[in-house]
């Protein structure tokens, strides 16, 4: 809080607001420290300050910061000096030193704190505010540059003065080898040289690793240990009901006379049947539709009459043909032809002759090699090929039986299944009634107990209203005897 009085000249971090009356809060790299008890914790140098020490704060006095009187140590007309300036200049010159050289340094290395920060805040650090962002500035470049010379115990002390949830996700994230050896030291050698970096900040913050882990222990036992805050209950308000008068019953209305509405007209019938044009139509179609098969058949049975031999009529039998009744319309509609017996002789060219004669020729060849492997020691095949018949339905049978197994046993899974899900189904309505039965009854022992607790507190409520008449009473009659007395002591008085 001391270097806030270096605000509006020496810092204007990306990304901050400017000018705003919580400056100390949000920009000084410095205002985070606390107070007193970081004060504690800064390193108490004996004699005079050491000669980098010195070197910053004449330069902070000297060309490099020329705006520091100007600005920050001497306020303009009609601005009173913020109270950290009063507290700084009551500080020893000792502690001024570290404090101005801590805030040369945050401003001289602030590209590289920026880099760490930011990280810290996108990605561990999603739920930590803002206000704090300087207070992680200062405790990174603490890790980073002043370490060696503060040493690990002041340097611990500084850490434990502030919030312990703050420190821990950090040091946490800062002191991560994964982080310090990958992606910290690139963006490092981005902006100094990488043999630099690692030397003199990547090297010696490894060499810390250790001691910062015990020191994060120590932060996350005291998290853990940490106690919440107990909350007082607030004391509840209890109302208290009126003694107003209990109104009287409303009177029942009379009901409103049903008005007589009109007899509708009934539905005509027409509306509910189909249009006689439809079935006219309908009608229409059908005859159509019997005709054009009558036609049909007609004309398949007299196509191929050509290919049906007919025998001469008899004489004499023209007039039974005429009489004869004519085929009935059958409603399969059959070509008939006429199937030649085998007793009519064929007549064959020599094309089928000669067809005939070779297939007789390759079939007694084909007989005579047969017999010719049989006589020299060859099998015949027809047992193989029978015992292979057998042999490839008695595998087709198998898998059918192994198929209709199958089929079987998921059957029965899949009713095994229907049958458990119905259990489950039963039990979890058994139980619902049983949970419902249970609710009902504690309802029932809760509504009798109400009761009876109301029932008390009403015969309480009585025999308070009526011994508030007795009391009534009583002090009725002792004023009326007081007055008696008064009477009967002042009459005799009044008569003298």
């Amino acid at each position: 809080m001391l270097i806030s009085v270096f605000a509006p000249s020496l810092l204007s971090l990306p990304g901050r607001p400017c000018g705003t009356d919580s400056w100390e809060a949000t920009h000084c790299p410095l205002s985070c420290l606390p107070g007193e008890a970081a004060l504690t914790a800064l390193p108490q140098r004996t004699g005079a300050p050491t000669p980098h020490s010195c070197s910053l704060f004449s330069a902070l006095q000297g060309p490099r910061y020329p705006h520091l009187e100007s600005t920050a140590l001497s306020p303009g007309p009609g601005q009173w000096p913020p109270p950290s300036l009063f507290l700084f200049q009551t500080l020893s010159p000792q502690k001024q030193a570290f404090i101005l050289e801590v805030l040369s340094g945050c401003l001289e290395y602030r590209k590289l704190l920026t880099i760490v920060v930011d990280a810290f805040y996108m990605r561990d650090g999603q739920l930590c505010l803002w206000s704090d962002y300087n207070l992680f500035q200062v405790i990174c470049y603490l890790a980073t540059f002043q370490l060696e010379e503060l040493g690990f115990q002041l340097f611990s002390n500084i850490v434990k003065s502030q919030p312990a949830d703050k420190m821990h996700k950090f040091l946490r994230f800062f002191f991560n080898p994964l982080n310090l050896c990958s992606w910290i030291k690139d963006e490092w050698s981005l902006i100094y040289e990488m043999a630099h970096v690692k030397e003199n900040w990547t090297d010696p913050l490894m060499r810390w690793q250790p001691e910062v882990q015990e020191l994060i222990d120590q932060l996350e036992r005291v998290l853990t240990n940490q106690l919440p805050l107990s909350k007082t209950k607030a004391k509840v308000t209890e109302p208290k009901q009126f003694n107003l008068t209990v109104p009287r019953p409303r009177a029942i209305p009379m009901p409103e006379p049903v008005p007589v509405v009109a007899k509708p007209r009934p539905v005509p019938r027409a509306t509910y049947q189909s249009p006689q044009e439809q079935q006219v139509l309908e009608l229409t179609k059908r005859r159509n539709r019997l005709k054009a098969e009558e036609l049909l058949l007609r004309a398949n049975l007299g196509e191929m009459r050509c290919a049906m031999p007919r025998k001469a009529p008899a004489q004499g039998s023209k007039k039974a043909l005429r009489l004869q009744s004519p085929p009935r319309i059958c409603k399969t509609l059959q070509l008939l032809f006429c199937r030649p017996s085998d007793d009519i002789p064929i007549k064959l060219n020599t094309a089928a002759i000669l067809r005939e004669g070779a297939l007789y020729q390759r079939q007694v060849e084909k007989e005579l090699q047969r017999v010719d492997k049989l006589v020299d020691g060859a099998r015949d095949l027809s047992e193989f090929l029978e015992w292979q018949r057998k042999m490839q339905a008695k595998d087709y049978q198998e898998q059918r039986t192994a198929s209709e197994c199958r089929r079987l046993q998921g059957k029965l899974s899949h009713e095994e299944a229907v049958l458990a899900r119905q259990r489950l189904l039963q039990e979890n309505k058994q139980k619902a009634d049983r949970k419902k039965e249970e609710q009902m009854a504690e309802l029932t022992q809760q509504c009798a107990a109400r009761r009876l607790q109301e029932e008390r507190s009403m015969k309480e409520l009585v025999e308070q209203v009526m011994e508030g008449h007795r009391n009534t009473q009583v002090a009725q009659m002792k004023l009326l005897k007081r007055r008696q007395q008064a009477v009967a002591f002042l009459t005799p008085k009044s008569r003298r």
